[in-house]
């Protein structure tokens, strides 16, 4: 549909002459924010047939996000899971990836697209296996960050593999978001601390304009932080503490920026980033209570990421372009984790280093044409190509190697990752109505090098997948509109999945062994959101429905055949099965009770269940009410939310995994906060989180810990916390 559309488009151009984009002619009333994400473009929020969550503003002061969790907090059908640090040496991964992602609408992990500044972010790795390490996907530093997009749906038709839940867009600061008209130099120095996790930091961001052509910015971040805390009691060294594990973190992130603009309609955009996070964890509730066991374990993180990229902008006025848009990326990543174990039985001592890594080449070429189709209609026509190439590599070395297994060695050999692809969109607006259809044509391979420390023949694989979108606006009143949008998404297997390896076949009581599976099929969805927004007397509202189904879900580790014994190992492999259907809505409502106060309300619910086995999905999390006031008086902001999570419902548990699944309770908080703006370049902000410090658990933290576990308590939330910041700009 998109291409006839596109030819269609190309057609009528040629006997239409050049006119004014029309795309305009039905713009809200008041300013929409400028969105990226819903369609490749820069395009006002109520253009995009979607919906999208923009983080920008105040609502990215310190005091009420200083992570990618807190980021998320106040958004129903989204959450950023963080367990407590509880792991033992070569068993169980809970806490270890930090925070460990986005989840939206129920899904999680790698089926999540991330990005920063149109640059893929590194994925997700957890191979739960021995010497269990987890590295989430928390590269970033919120200090360098302008705007957040979050789009939830599918994103495959416009950005391709792991938009398959949705898509996360991160954009970093530029010199325009803190120099004044006339300003040729400024900059934005901040401080704040926050007794959650004990944590203090400092930021510096300088901008100037050096010369009619050039612009530039720096930015430095640094932060000290220790255990995000709990409402735990038992500060016991061993394993029946419930207090949080001494643990100490260290961040320090720089930006820098240089902005070339030359004439003719020529922008050049050159970006450095880096991102170094640390973290030193004393695992006391490892230690043993009894006289054999674990007597000390320490384990560090590190994780760095580093991205060049550039980002070309020309405008042609051409036939076949108004505007080019090139994009190159080169970002680099390394996490490493290690522990240390001290033991009474032998081994006495046990050492697990491992360390993954991530080289990420990427390309897009796109261009965009917006043209007159009579005196009623424009069309917009984006089209380009996609490239990128991603190595991937893991060790895994250290000390009292389990049986059957010699480090060093490789959970998975070393594989590139080269994805390929043309995506078109050609939008279609009138004063009532958008149509946008949009296809994508996505050519992926994973290619596996043999290696001595990969005791298996690798498998490689390779794969296409061709993603279409269809999106509705129809805009029955100036005041409010109808959208709709079909989506189909897709995941590509991860080199892990495909050539995961660890083995046991020198026994003597358990033998087994994992092995390739080349036959991996992408992870696939289709998907339809139905919604309606609009804006009354200073009321604003959102409604939103949804529904999608997915196929061939990948399950890891799933035993396919043996016995357990040296002639017959049970063999181990990650295979194709669950076929999940999602569904839930979405309300969000802001109301301008006077010039001073304003109301927000939003409320989001999903269910989930896996149609094959007929069991709930245990990653969906429980339905949230959030409701916030906010008044201002002189130059004071006062605000308050009141954030309820409603209780895990037994029959929406899958209890396969463990049997005694606890069942998190309904919980309601309360959070106040007040902004001073001293002078008007100058603001004092603080926040009470928690103010009753009422003890409950998020569903994500608690997934696999049972109700009868002694320890419970070591994964509430925290209690009553304070925050506070200081900013000032100039």
């Amino acid at each position: 549909m998109a291409l006839a559309c596109s030819l269609l488009a190309t057609t009528t151009w040629a006997q239409t002459p050049p006119s004014a984009d029309t795309r305009q002619v039905a713009a809200a009333t008041t300013l929409q924010p400028v969105v990226i994400s819903g369609s490749r473009s820069e395009r006002a929020l109520d253009e995009v047939p979607a919906r999208i969550d923009v983080i920008e503003g105040d609502a990215l002061d310190p005091t009420r996000a200083q992570d990618i969790r807190e980021l998320v907090r106040e958004l129903p059908n989204v959450e950023v899971k963080r367990a407590p640090q509880r792991f033992g040496a070569v068993q169980g991964s809970t806490g270890r990836d930090g925070n460990a992602g986005f989840n939206i609408r129920g899904l999680q992990g790698n089926r999540v697209l991330l990005t920063m500044d149109g640059i893929r972010m590194p994925r997700e790795l957890s191979n739960g296996v021995l010497g269990a390490a987890a590295f989430g996907r928390d590269y970033y530093d919120l200090g360098l960050i302008s705007r957040v997009e979050i789009l939830r749906g599918s994103a495959s038709a416009l950005y391709g593999s792991d938009g398959l839940a949705g898509m996360v867009s991160m954009y970093t600061t530029n010199p325009s978001d803190l120099l004044k008209p006339g300003q040729t130099f400024g900059g934005r120095v901040g401080v704040h601390a926050d007794s959650e996790d004990h944590s203090m930091g400092a930021g510096v961001t300088l901008a100037g304009i050096a010369s009619d052509r050039w612009q530039w910015l720096g930015s430095l971040q640094t932060g000290r932080a220790r255990a995000l805390d709990n409402q735990g009691t038992v500060d016991a060294p061993n394993s029946t503490r419930t207090t949080p594990n001494p643990q100490k973190d260290r961040d320090v992130s720089a930006l820098a920026k240089a902005i070339f603009t030359p004439g003719g309609g020529q922008t050049h955009t050159f970006t450095l980033e880096h991102v170094d996070k640390s973290s030193e964890v004393e695992a006391l509730s490892a230690r043993t209570t009894t006289a054999t066991g674990t007597l000390d374990l320490d384990g560090t993180t590190d994780m760095q990421r580093t991205r060049a990229s550039w980002d070309g902008r020309f405008a042609l006025g051409s036939g076949w372009a108004d505007s080019l848009r090139a994009t190159l990326g080169l970002q680099r990543s390394e996490s490493r984790e290690v522990t240390h174990e001290l033991r009474t039985t032998a081994p006495t001592e046990r050492v697990r280093d491992v360390t993954y890594k991530e080289t990420l080449w990427q390309g897009v070429l796109q261009a965009e044409r917006t043209r007159a189709i009579g005196k009623d209609w424009a069309n917009t026509l984006i089209y380009g190509v996609d490239v990128s190439v991603a190595d991937l590599n893991n060790l895994l070395t250290g000390l009292g190697a389990p049986s059957g297994e010699t480090y060093p060695l490789k959970r998975f050999p070393d594989t590139r990752e080269t994805t390929a692809a043309l995506f078109v969109q050609s939008e279609f607006v009138s004063d009532r109505w958008s149509i946008v259809p949009a296809l994508r044509y996505d050519r992926f391979s994973l290619d596996a090098k043999a290696d001595s420390l990969y005791p298996q023949t690798p498998a490689n694989l390779s794969d296409s997948a061709l993603s279409p979108k269809l999106g509705l606006i129809f805009r029955a009143q100036p005041q409010w509109q109808l959208f709709a949008n079909a989506a189909a998404g897709f995941k590509a297997p991860s080199p892990l999945q495909v050539n995961n390896n660890f083995q046991n076949i020198t026994g003597p009581f358990f033998y087994y062994e994992t092995i390739p599976n080349p036959n991996l099929k992408p992870e696939t969805s289709r998907s339809l959101e139905l919604g309606a927004r609009g804006e009354h007397s200073g009321f604003k509202w959102l409604a939103t429905a949804f529904t999608g189904r997915y196929k061939n879900f990948i399950e890891d580790n799933v035993q396919i055949g043996g016995s357990g014994t040296a002639a017959s190992p049970l063999q181990y492999q990650s295979i194709n099965r669950n076929r999940v259907t999602l569904s839930g809505f979405e309300l969000e409502g802001q109301w301008a009770l006077s010039p001073a106060t304003t109301l927000k309300l939003a409320y989001g619910q999903t269910r989930g269940r896996d149609t094959v086995l007929d069991q709930p999905i245990n990653s969906v999390n429980p339905a949230k009410l959030v409701a916030g006031i906010e008044h201002r008086v002189a130059d004071w902001t006062l605000g308050a939310t009141v954030t309820h999570s409603a209780a895990k419902d037994r029959d929406d548990i899958d209890f396969s995994n463990t049997a005694q699944q606890y069942a998190t309770p309904s919980w309601t908080t309360l959070d106040l906060r007040a902004s001073w703006r001293i002078t008007p370049a100058t603001r004092l902000s603080a926040a009470i989180h928690n103010v009753t410090d009422r003890k409950y658990w998020v569903w994500g933290n608690v997934q696999g810990v049972a109700s009868n576990l002694t320890t419970l308590d070591a994964f509430t939330a925290p209690g009553r916390s304070f925050s506070v910041a200081l900013v000032t700009d100039f």
